[in-house]
């Protein structure tokens, strides 16, 4: 897969997640914040009401920091594909 069909379904995963309405497990959101902002070069630190939620994100983007944007956005796209596989 070339960059700009690997782009095109990291937006395509972006937009199903962003569009299903139902609740996320919170593990699996955690994975899906770390490696969507380590796919879109997103390096600002969480910034929540809640010490507690951003220790956890803040967390999971160390989980992260070994990992290429285009690996990330791999990981991601394999994520949001396999939540909706197993939820039919």
């Amino acid at each position: 897969m070339n960059s700009q069909e690997l782009d095109k379904e990291f937006k395509e995963a972006v937009e199903r997640i962003n569009s299903f309405e139902e609740a996320y497990p919170a593990d699996f959101l955690l994975r899906l914040y770390a490696y969507y902002k380590k796919a879109s070069n997103d390096y600002s630190r969480p910034n929540g009401s809640k010490p507690i939620i951003n220790a956890f994100k803040t967390n999971a983007l160390f989980q992260v920091q070994d990992v290429t944007q285009d690996e990330a956005k791999r990981i991601y796209i394999d994520l949001v594909n396999n939540y909706f596989l197993y939820r039919k």
